[in-house]
């Protein structure tokens, strides 16, 4: 991987030059992962002028890093406990000669800012802006293959818990329990905080999982994923629970299911961000359910699990191949319930079979 890092690098680089800076500083860890390899807590990474340099603070022991750098990089731990890798980067571009040196404005705090400033004096400061979470969209298939072990883990996780008595059990307890899985089949933890709601809680949009136990003919809605290398998938699915379906909800979550398969099948090389939000969003609000949907069908995913592009009505830009997104669409009815029916899926052209489904969980309505 060292050699896929270094490409990352050049052309971070080139961007860099072609826009008038000799360096750049990444500091977002998600990006400094990406271009290193490796973020170890509170690292920064400095792109020439010379060579590139993984500046990091004098970490207390056991505190967990994240990847392994890449062995091409120099890595310089700074000499103070309480330094600043973002200032010593700064010092240390201004030493090696750069005029100018390019940083991400909107991960840094203005303290911080004007301390690099103080720091060099006679350094210009430019916004990198959001160039290598643009570079980050398109994945290689190394990056791919990272994400569908996620899902493969997600998958498992989710299939064992289903299989297990789920009545009087409570949702911080089933939440727990699907982390846990997550670890025991390999992740390095899980991607997000998992959600589990069940009843009237499963109207809810953003619900956190409480101490209510589950009852018979409750819907029981979970979003979870794992975290693999660092790549992040998501997948959400909804079950009634020890009996048949009552009939507003199987009407329910028909309707969610063809709206999640509209937006699945409008994934395409080519296509808008906002076509595909549409192709979800309007079943949904033809139904009636446009008040209280939620503002996007979708968004991409990997190092973080929220990453552009975003499937949103006013969305702009097209999606490319290789690009991972997740298609969720949901009803929620306060008070009632609600279905979400979320998968994470690559873009691919019609030649290659179209969209790659990740997540496999069956999203046949189950009465468990």
């Amino acid at each position: 991987m060292s050699e896929v890092h270094a490409v990352r690098r050049g052309l971070l680089r080139d961007r860099c030059a072609a826009a008038g800076s000799a360096a750049a500083l990444v500091s977002r860890p998600a990006n400094v992962r990406y271009l290193a390899g490796g973020a170890p807590p509170g690292a920064v990474l400095l792109l020439g002028p010379g060579e590139d340099v993984l500046l990091r603070p004098r970490a207390p022991k056991g505190q967990p890093g994240h990847g392994r750098p890449d062995e091409a990089l120099r890595i310089e731990p700074l000499p103070a406990p309480d330094g600043d890798p973002v200032v010593a980067a700064a010092a240390l571009a201004a030493a090696a000669g750069a005029g100018s040196l390019a940083v991400e404005e909107h991960d840094l705090t203005v303290a911080r800012h004007r301390a690099m400033a103080e720091a060099a004096p006679r350094l210009v400061l430019a916004d990198l802006g959001f160039t290598v979470e643009q570079q980050r969209i398109v994945k290689d298939e190394e990056e791919i293959g990272c994400l569908r072990i996620a899902a493969e883990i997600t998958d498992q996780a989710l299939g064992e818990l289903l299989e297990s008595i789920l009545v009087g059990r409570t949702e911080r307890h089933l939440a727990l329990e699907l982390e846990r899985r997550l670890v025991d089949h390999g992740a390095d933890g899980p991607a997000f905080a998992t959600s589990v709601a069940t009843g009237p809680h499963s109207g809810l949009v953003r619900h956190r999982p409480s101490d209510r136990r589950v009852e018979e003919g409750d819907f029981l809605s979970v979003t979870l994923g794992a975290s693999y290398h660092g790549y992040r998938c998501e997948i959400g699915r909804t079950f009634v629970i020890g009996t048949a379906p009552a009939a507003w909800q199987i009407e329910l979550y028909d309707l969610v299911f063809a709206a999640q398969r509209a937006g699945r099948e409008a994934l395409a090389p080519g296509a808008a961000y906002r076509d595909v939000d549409h192709a979800a969003r309007h079943l949904l609000e033809s139904a009636g359910y446009g008040e209280g949907l939620a503002p996007r069908t979708g968004h991409g995913v990997g190092l973080e699990i929220e990453e552009d592009p975003q499937l949103a009505p006013a969305a702009m830009g097209k999606l490319d191949a290789c690009v991972p997104v997740t298609v969720e669409p949901g009803v929620h009815l306060p008070g009632k319930g609600g279905v979400r029916i979320d998968d994470t899926l690559v873009v691919r052209p019609e030649a290659d079979g179209g969209p790659e489904l990740l997540t496999m969980t069956t999203k046949e309505l189950l009465a468990l």
